[in-house]
């Protein structure tokens, strides 16, 4: 079934879980300042510079802007040509676009090059309702598994910001999950501070903990928030850099609180959830683990309370499945 790319409406934005604050297409306006610092940036997209905010950029730099049309391997391509010159390219798409059909250009022609190539993919996970075409479901998986690469899932608009700063500066290839259009304002931006390869314990507690990454951080709060109310303490470990994965933070929680739930919108094989599990084994640590994610299937097309419901990613079943750890 063709599908229209650049598809309007609420079926292709980012899920605002009904924050009370958004921000506006922080990617493109923290890419703006980036940019106004260092004349080597440079942004490309293939046919969705509005879809994945990087518009903001192409109205501020129009010579420094290149519309590469529908040709995800050229567009992955050219940013590595443009790499090896002296640029700092920011190229642009869909998560299953960036991933599924440019794969060996981002294995080969970036990471294995270590070409100074920032790939940045909208739509990851359950954020839109237009099915298994359009919702990247696998890509943390996919590129965790390159060498070279850095991979981070931002949680909110503040992480968004200050994440594209970050990488702005950070040689090297990265693969950043996209949160665009009215994004949530989970996080402050006066204390919160994004540090490449680190996570951020926001909440602490000692019955049991979240281990989350993206949005779903902003739920693994609430979950924590709502398990208060009954007398549970649940800590919540931010995971916004899959890679390289912060097994120290990670670990130091565990010892001290070994039943743990893992939150990320993404499948639940090969994710976040496969990399704790992994540390789980390899430390030695005793642990009771439970994986919050969609499962292993392409998901429905919805609306995205509906489909969140539907996989159970929700806010009450975090805080169900933090429950049944306890018991």
């Amino acid at each position: 079934m063709s599908t229209p790319r650049g598809v309007t409406g609420s079926i292709l934005t980012s899920a605002t879980d009904g924050a009370a604050q958004t921000a506006t297409a922080p990617f493109g306006h923290a890419l703006v300042r980036a940019a106004e610092a260092n004349p080597r940036i440079v942004g490309l997209t293939a046919d969705l510079g509005k879809y994945t905010d990087i518009h903001v950029f192409a109205e501020k730099f129009p010579a420094r802007f290149f519309q590469m049309g529908m040709a995800e391997q050229s567009l992955v391509g050219c940013a590595c040509g443009l790499a090896r010159t002296g640029f700092v390219p920011f190229a642009t798409t869909y998560a299953v676009f960036a991933t599924r059909r440019a794969y060996d250009f981002i294995a080969i022609g970036a990471a294995l090059g270590r070409a100074n190539v920032k790939i940045v993919a909208g739509l990851p996970g359950l954020t839109t309702g237009y099915g298994g075409t359009h919702q990247g479901i696998e890509d943390l998986a996919l590129m965790r598994s390159i060498p070279n690469l850095t991979v981070i899932d931002p949680c909110d608009a503040t992480e968004t910001a200050q994440a594209t700063a970050a990488i702005a500066e950070h040689p090297g290839p990265v693969y950043m999950r996209l949160l665009r259009g009215q994004v949530p304002v989970v996080l402050d931006p006066q204390t919160h501070r994004f540090a490449l390869g680190r996570a951020a314990l926001l909440r602490d507690g000692a019955d049991v903990a979240f281990v989350s990454t993206g949005l779903m951080t902003g739920r693994a709060l609430e979950a924590a928030a709502e398990l208060a109310g009954t007398g549970v303490r649940a800590a919540v470990l931010h995971v916004a850099t899959i890679k390289p994965f912060d097994r120290d933070a990670v670990a130091a929680l565990l010892k001290r609180v070994p039943r743990v739930v893992t939150a990320e919108n993404h499948v639940v094989t090969g994710g976040l959830g496969s990399a704790v599990a992994d540390l789980v084994v390899e430390a030695g640590l005793s642990v009771r683990l439970r994986k919050i994610g969609i499962p292993d299937c392409f998901c429905d097309s919805g609306s995205l309370p509906y489909l969140v419901q539907r996989y159970q990613m929700g806010v009450p079943d975090l805080a169900a499945a933090a429950r049944a750890l306890l018991r």
